[in-house]
């Protein structure tokens, strides 16, 4: 990495973690009924960074923000590293990735909808035998509502596809590492006296908090990044990425 990648990926962890902090002191919600996983609309900050400035200064930033973070919140720097770290570098890493690159929208469309179907249809059993019909209906209301706006922004705002595509996939990855990285790591040692204090939880857990961590970060993602990112542009033109095939 340049020097300027290093500077600016330690200004966007340490602006995500003062945003995290202070949100979460302001509103302190977790994932309702088990606790450890945040409400966090600060995850813009690194998504927007990601665009502008590549997918390694997002994923470093979104992970070194990330630990301090949870290390001040939970005091518990093992987990933040195993899940934590590891799901906001992939996360907006790929965010970064996908929108610099330059999008196939019909094989696209027609990829993602295979996706969404598996997705669906696998979740959507899991969540039916171990957990409730009500959390199917909400998971398959969420990724079927997410996937058309998606593609409905894709057609309306095509200078935004690539954006909102990597969006939903970057999302969809870092929700699944924490939902199944913290459900493994409640097997191993104690969840946080802070936010938990419980352990070998069901795996029915995994996927609340994959809906959880979706559901209530994806809308942060495609209403406030596109603005920002604009206003960015129109600031400062030369950051402006050029797309890559």
């Amino acid at each position: 990495m340049e020097p300027r990648d290093i500077v600016l990926s330690g200004i966007c962890g340490a602006l995500y973690a003062v945003a995290g902090i202070l949100i979460y002191n302001l509103l302190p919600i977790t994932a309702p009924g088990i606790g450890v996983v945040r409400f966090w609309p600060s995850l813009v900050i690194p998504a927007v960074f990601a665009v502008l400035f590549g997918p390694k200064v997002g994923g470093i930033g979104g992970a070194l923000g990330i630990f301090v973070s949870d290390t001040l919140i939970h005091n518990d720097p093992l987990l933040s590293l195993t899940v934590g770290v590891t799901s906001n570098f992939i996360g907006f890493y790929l965010i970064g990735l996908i929108s610099r690159k330059t999008i196939n929208w019909k094989k696209t469309v027609e990829i993602s909808s295979v996706v969404v179907v598996l997705l669906s249809l696998t979740m959507g059993y899991v969540l039916l035998i171990f957990v409730s019909v009500n959390a199917m209906i909400l998971f398959l209301s969420l990724v079927i509502a997410t996937y058309l706006v998606t593609v409905l922004v894709g057609f309306k705002w095509p200078t935004w596809r690539s954006y909102g595509l990597g969006s939903m996939v970057g999302l969809g990855v870092a929700s699944t590492i924490i939902g199944i990285g913290v459900w493994v790591y409640s097997h191993v040692f104690l969840l946080p006296a802070k936010v938990s204090a419980t352990s070998n939880l069901p795996i029915s857990t995994a996927a609340v908090w994959f809906i959880w961590t979706f559901a209530t970060e994806i809308p942060f993602l495609i209403t406030l990044g596109p603005p920002i990112l604009k206003a960015c542009y129109k600031a400062f033109p030369s950051l402006a990425p050029k797309p890559e095939t």
